[in-house]
């Protein structure tokens, strides 16, 4: 009996080492097919006033990239960091920083390690590490005034982190752009893999590593977006388990609402084709988090940064 046991008891082990091998090796994210709405708006921006990218330096010694916006109106004393989307960099919130700058803000707009001038692409060293990174461009780039950090999309779901962190009191207030919260809030609209396809198994069994303290296979993918050709080459097709387990909320999303304690503003386009606008408000509500939301007529999850009307709106909540 006690061998029957033992053999029984083996042969579990090996099935679930079997089902981990498997899932790590077949379990990866698929190659999705372009999603038009975010790649072709690009297509229109006006760059050609873009700004060189600066540098800051991490606690690690990497170079963390952004581009600067100085007032181009009456300067107003107020800072704004801007955070793009999954795949991007500082080109993306381009016009947003044009709009802000008109305003009297002082822009910084940032290549969030792992992409665009920042690390290698799709890649970081360790889960918080983008916490850690964006401390130390704070402390980099010391301002006397207000601060606010703006995230767009994954850049406003990684912004809610920062709030919920015992660092959110860097920024004085915290804007979010049709911020991803979760993939199972009541804020995702059935249908987001139309941009990101995900490696559910690869990332269930590397949770899985990652209890029992295994990380070195934190680098293989887990996600992949719907770029076009032309953003395969320039932006990040795709992230690490650690750079896709940090671009955004914590998974339990509720803790992190809850533990906002600064002022919190939250944009969503009408016509968002990622997101339910209508659930942002019940769902920060529900958390006790007294965040004023606006829905922008007309815009769509991208345009939310890019259109004429959205521009204003977003520059108004800055205000």
């Amino acid at each position: 009996m006690k061998r029957l046991l033992a053999l029984s008891a083996l042969l579990l082990v090996a099935a679930l080492v079997l089902g981990l091998a498997l899932a790590l090796w077949l379990g990866g994210p698929r190659p999705v097919v372009p999603l038009a709405s975010i790649n072709a708006p690009f297509a229109q921006v006006d760059f050609s006033a873009l700004p060189a990218l600066q540098q800051a330096t991490a606690r690690d010694g990497v170079a963390l990239a952004y581009r600067a916006y100085a007032p181009t109106a009456a300067p107003n004393g107020t800072r704004v960091v801007l955070l793009h989307g999954s795949s991007a960099d500082s080109r993306s919130m381009h016009p947003l920083a044009q709009a802000l700058a008109a305003a009297g803000f002082a822009v910084q707009s940032l290549d969030v390690r792992g992409h665009g001038g920042s690390g290698q692409r799709g890649h970081i060293g360790y889960i918080g590490q983008l916490e850690d990174d964006l401390e130390d461009f704070v402390r980099a780039t010391p301002w006397q005034g207000r601060t606010m950090l703006l995230g767009l999309s994954a850049g406003g779901g990684f912004a809610l982190r920062f709030a919920a962190d015992r660092r959110a009191t860097l920024f004085d207030r915290y804007v979010l752009l049709a911020p991803f919260i979760g993939q199972d809030a009541p804020t995702a609209r059935p249908g987001l893999d139309g941009w990101v396809s995900v490696g559910v198994p690869r990332i269930v069994a590397l949770m899985v590593l990652n209890r029992l303290g295994v990380t070195g296979l934190n680098h293989l993918p887990v996600t992949e977006f719907g770029l076009n050709e032309a953003g395969q080459r320039m932006l990040t097709p795709r992230y690490d388990f650690n750079l896709a387990s940090n671009y955004r909320p914590r998974l339990d999303y509720m803790a992190d609402l809850r533990a906002v304690r600064q002022p919190v503003q939250v944009l969503v386009g009408s016509d968002d084709e990622l997101f339910l606008p209508d659930q942002f408000a019940p769902l920060f509500t529900a958390a006790g988090v007294p965040a004023t939301v606006t829905v922008v007529a007309g815009a769509n999850h991208i345009g939310v940064s890019l259109a004429p009307a959205a521009l204003q709106a977003v520059v108004r909540a800055c205000q």
